[in-house]
């Protein structure tokens, strides 16, 4: 599984020549990617006065989350991404980008935020880190507020690929016959949505929709994203929805940016 300094070395050594929007390919682009799986999930919370952005990176959302907010809290364990992230807006006097250690958040005041956002990026955090993450969590939000948390669901099928993975020529022969997954996109194999629900309600915060998402894959559920409140906001259950058929809204959104993403020229004709 990815360590913290794993993270901060491969995402500093990262390339960043498309600035992170390289991973939103498959959706047709950035824009697409946000007004068609983001937006729909996070509109009912928008706007919010001040924003925490977990794992900024070079700012791909950065961009969409400052016209929603009156003060935005960038931060990344990259001190290349924090770099880049804070000239990419350094004309925009709302935008605070910050580094982070990956575990504690000194920067960010007690009660001060309203919404915490972090997607594609803490699905390579280890449990660890999310579990400092739910503490500091609890101490920034405001008590309305609301964390919206991409993170891995790995550790859901830890009876199956632990076995898989020591032995090479059985995993061929699984993935050949679709049993297994080629590839599962160096998502951390401890970290699961009841992980991050119980590590939730330790911290004093409470998960009231979990979605688990089959991401870039055939059938396995390897990512999950939490919506987390404070625990004393109402008595709203656990919803949780199980979502294998994810990659067809991700494909149906790429046909629809194909299709309505003019040219400029044509857009602008009468």
């Amino acid at each position: 599984m990815p360590s913290l300094s794993e993270n901060k070395q491969h995402w500093h050594e990262y390339p960043w020549r498309n600035q992170g929007d390289e991973w939103s390919e498959p959706w047709g682009g950035v824009s697409s990617q946000w007004y068609s799986t983001i937006m729909p999930r996070i509109h009912h919370f928008m706007p919010a006065a001040r924003i925490l952005e977990l794992g900024c990176g070079c700012g791909r959302w950065t961009a969409f989350l400052k016209d929603l907010c009156q003060d935005l809290v960038a931060v990344d364990v990259s001190e290349l991404c924090i770099d880049l992230c804070g000239a990419r807006f350094a004309g925009v006097p709302s935008i605070k980008c910050h580094l982070t250690d990956g575990l504690s958040l000194p920067m960010v005041l007690d009660a001060s935020v309203d919404f915490v956002f972090s997607f594609d990026s803490l699905v390579h955090a280890d449990r660890n880190v999310l579990e400092s993450y739910m503490r500091e969590l609890n101490r920034i939000l405001t008590p309305n507020g609301v964390a919206f948390i991409h993170h891995s669901n790995l550790a859901e099928y830890r009876s199956v690929y632990p076995a898989v993975w020591k032995h090479r020529i059985a995993a061929r022969l699984l993935m050949k016959v679709g049993l297994v997954e080629p590839y599962l996109h160096w998502r951390d194999r401890g970290v699961s949505a009841t992980v991050v629900a119980n590590l939730a309600r330790d911290a004093g915060l409470k998960c009231v929709i979990q979605e688990l998402l089959a991401w870039r894959t055939r059938f396995t559920l390897i990512d999950c994203v939490s919506t987390i409140v404070r625990d004393a906001v109402g008595d709203q259950p656990n919803r949780i929805l199980r979502n294998p058929d994810f990659m067809k809204e991700v494909t149906h959104a790429r046909r629809l940016s194909s299709l309505y993403g003019l040219p400029i020229s044509l857009r602008m004709r009468s």
